[in-house]
């Protein structure tokens, strides 16, 4: 409860400004108001992940930066169940024992099930569901609803209070990340990885997590937390995912196409500097010297835009693409009357490399 009384004294603190912008003292006492609502609202959902044990974990901090795998995190009860949606943030190191803690005070041991390594979630189900806490009529906000600009709370009990920790924003941008994650300024911290963004009827926005536009590697966002950068997978129409993710074995990778390119200085489109090795443009045909036009219809410029467009495919999808073969030997004339050619790729999935210690931090977490 604290942390909601901090938050409604900071919108008294705005009241001068706000008043002179023709805001109302009234206004700023119902927006409160409707704060604490929606908070109270979502508060039965949340609980505290904790892990225990675990490959190469070790004390300490990264530039004030707690590592992956140390410390409390959030999760969302999603129902009688006892699965848990939440970041895969705190898993990285194979944790020996999970347990959560639910907004009752109940301490009760989780395993993991699948995961999406391209959104940075997971799913966990709670072994013994007995007396959950009700969680049924919590609403989803709709994504055609959501609009830029419009308040945005992150909430997060990962340092182990029962008031949850609050941080008042906005939606800054949608259809982030190749379209899975909206973008907000309210604070994002490890704490609350996988703990809720709602908006002010407290209707569940997303789940928060640390993503990065440039790059999916494990780590990859979690160095912008408390930035005013942060994102959240949106929960309306994760019914699907959800189902596929209740699968132990299911894990969702991102899409790796392995070509280095840089723009075509001679035209459009992505010069292809090199193709790795068994990679998804290898077996489907393309060569250095290709000249990348198109990916899936979109119209490729640069590597952001290469990147942006892979962004929305997941390991084992297919992707048109069309390239234009240039000649061995540089021949101008030839090149241009080469016409543009199309294939077929299978995205795949390229592991990162493995620590130093050998430990394979790709594998799920494992209870024993």
């Amino acid at each position: 409860m604290r942390s909601i009384i901090v938050l409604i004294c900071s919108l008294a603190l705005w009241s001068p400004v706000d008043v002179a912008r023709g805001q109302s003292a009234e206004t700023l006492q119902a927006t409160a108001k409707a704060f604490r609502a929606a908070v109270e609202k979502t508060q039965p959902l949340l609980v505290t992940i904790e892990s225990y044990g675990g490959v190469g974990t070790k004390q300490g901090q990264i530039g004030g930066i707690r590592k992956q795998g140390e410390g409390n995190t959030t999760g969302i009860l999603l129902g009688p169940d006892g699965y848990v949606i939440t970041s895969t943030f705190n898993f990285v190191t194979q944790p020996l024992i999970i347990t959560v803690v639910t907004s009752d005070g109940v301490r009760r041991v989780a395993r993991p099930m699948g995961r999406d390594d391209s959104r940075k979630i997971c799913l966990l189900k709670i072994e013994d569901t007995t007396n959950l806490p009700e969680v049924s009529d919590f609403e989803i906000a709709k994504l055609e609803d959501l609009q830029v600009g419009q308040w945005a709370l992150s909430m997060g009990v990962g340092y182990g209070d029962r008031s949850p920790a609050v941080s008042m924003g906005i939606i800054s941008a949608k259809n982030r990340i190749g379209g899975r994650a909206v973008q907000t300024d309210a604070n994002i911290s490890p704490a609350n990885y996988g703990g809720p963004l709602i908006d002010i009827r407290g209707r569940l926005i997303g789940i928060c997590v640390p993503l990065n536009p440039q790059s999916s590697a494990i780590g990859a966002g979690v160095e912008w937390y408390d930035s005013g950068i942060g994102f959240a997978v949106p929960m309306d129409g994760a019914d699907a995912l959800i189902e596929r993710l209740k699968d132990p074995e299911n894990r969702i990778h991102p899409a790796f196409l392995g070509v280095k390119s840089t723009p075509n200085t001679e035209g459009e489109g992505m010069f292809v500097e090199s193709v790795v090795k068994k990679s998804a443009a290898e077996n489907a045909g393309l060569t250095a010297q290709d000249i990348i036009l198109e990916l899936n219809g979109k119209k490729v410029s640069d590597l952001l835009t290469l990147k942006q467009i892979l962004n929305r495919f997941e390991s084992g999808a297919e992707t048109e693409i069309k390239f234009l073969r240039t000649p061995s030997g540089g021949d101008d004339d030839q090149e241009e009357d080469a016409e543009p050619e199309e294939i077929t790729a299978t995205v795949k999935f390229l592991p990162p490399p493995k620590p130093k210690d050998d430990v394979d931090l790709l594998e799920p977490p494992k209870i024993r």
